[in-house]
């Protein structure tokens, strides 16, 4: 079998868990290569979120100042029902350098990703698109649609929820999806505005997300029955009138970019196959609620980047089922509080009342509010 490599690590898929893994590689000298099927990185907007452990993994690399630079601070979160607070949750007590959640879209996190990649000599080579692998005892033959095929030791799916590296490990994807379509859209907005506060409304048509983002735009995620593939202002308008603090009282301007998409809440069997390893959507898929994909694909990263170095120095290959051991444990907590979250907000209306009353009294407990913090802010998982 062929023992020349071409790279040392193959990452596959140039998100923010795939930039962050090849970024971190090449910061320690691996040689690495990250491949995309984009032609260009993503132009819109998705995840909006980075919580506070994402920004303290982030610091090694010199990314967190910028991404804080760029952002906007919301220091609370807070669940409601209308214009009544059922749980405030205050980041601004907790033991980090970061204690809010930063809010900027992922196209932001992304572009500073990358940079950072180039800086330290690392590039994304696309559109480049992964068709078949084979494995063996001494490494990984990639092939590619171009006829390409990279020799390396160790393979990294960072591919999302459709992911090859995954289907050619044969690694199952157990969960489901949500019944309903969700619609996502960066709106500018006038009236009642959170403008340093992640705002989770409950109603009984579903949950609704309402969070500043930097240029006083605002991020919208909100379930819907039959989602428009573009969100027109108009029908964001009912959304909030309907589930945010009522008619009228915050309006939609203008509608910057919008879209809709489907939810699933899914966790890979295991993350690594030999010398296939899984991270970010590749690994874990799951409800929006709580901000808490891409800073779980983040994290996965940079631990990921810790068991790769350690093995390639000549460490037992072992660490990289400590990998999985650790993070799918965190995968399956995160979907479980995500779902919960989703599965509360859709309540049926006659058991709206006695939830609310529950929920008013435990988010007031101070040792169950800083352990939503914690969690929350990915605090929990250090």
């Amino acid at each position: 079998m062929n023992s020349t490599f071409d790279t040392d690590v193959l990452v596959v898929g140039a998100g923010p868990s795939g930039l962050t893994l090849a970024a971190s590689l090449v910061a320690r000298g691996i040689a690495t290569t990250i491949v995309d099927r984009q032609a260009a990185g993503a132009n819109t907007s998705r995840a909006g979120a980075v919580n506070a452990r994402t920004l303290e993994v982030l610091k090694g690399l010199d990314v967190s100042r910028r991404l804080v630079k760029e952002g906007v601070q919301a220091p609370r979160f807070t669940v409601r029902d209308r214009a009544r607070t059922l749980i405030p949750i205050d980041f601004s007590g907790l033991p980090t350098e970061y204690p809010y959640t930063l809010m900027v879209p992922q196209s932001t996190t992304e572009r500073l990703l990358l940079d950072r990649l180039v800086e330290l000599g690392g590039s994304v080579v696309r559109p480049k698109t992964l068709t078949s692998i084979a494995q063996d005892a001494d490494g990984v033959s990639a092939s590619f649609d171009d006829g390409d095929v990279i020799r390396a030791r160790y393979v990294v799916g960072a591919d999302g929820i459709h992911s090859t590296v995954r289907e050619q490990a044969g690694i199952g994807f157990q969960g489901g999806a949500y019944g309903e379509s969700f619609v996502l859209a960066d709106v500018k907005l006038a009236g009642e505005t959170p403008i340093d506060e992640v705002v989770l409304f409950w109603a009984t048509a579903g949950l609704t997300v309402v969070a500043p983002l930097p240029d006083n735009s605002f991020r919208i995620v909100a379930p819907v029955v039959d989602a428009p593939e573009v969100p027109s202002a108009a029908f964001v308008q009912t959304i909030l009138d309907g589930r945010g603090f009522g008619a009228g009282r915050m309006v939609v301007t203008d509608v910057i970019w919008g879209s809709r998409f489907r939810i699933h809440h899914r966790v890979a069997d295991t993350y690594r196959t030999g010398r296939l390893l899984l991270t970010g959507d590749a690994a874990h898929v799951h409800s929006p609620a709580g901000g808490q994909g891409m800073n779980l694909g983040i994290q996965d990263a940079v631990a990921l980047s810790d068991a790769l170095a350690a093995v390639l120095a000549g460490a037992p290959d072992s660490l990289l089922d400590d990998y999985s051991a650790a993070r799918r444990p965190i995968a399956v907590q995160v979907i479980a509080l995500t779902d919960r979250l989703t599965r509360l907000a859709t309540m049926p209306r006659a058991l709206r009342p006695l939830r609310n009353i529950v929920i008013s009294i435990v988010g007031r407990v101070p040792a169950a509010n800083r352990a939503l913090a914690r969690r929350l802010s990915g605090l929990v998982y250090r």
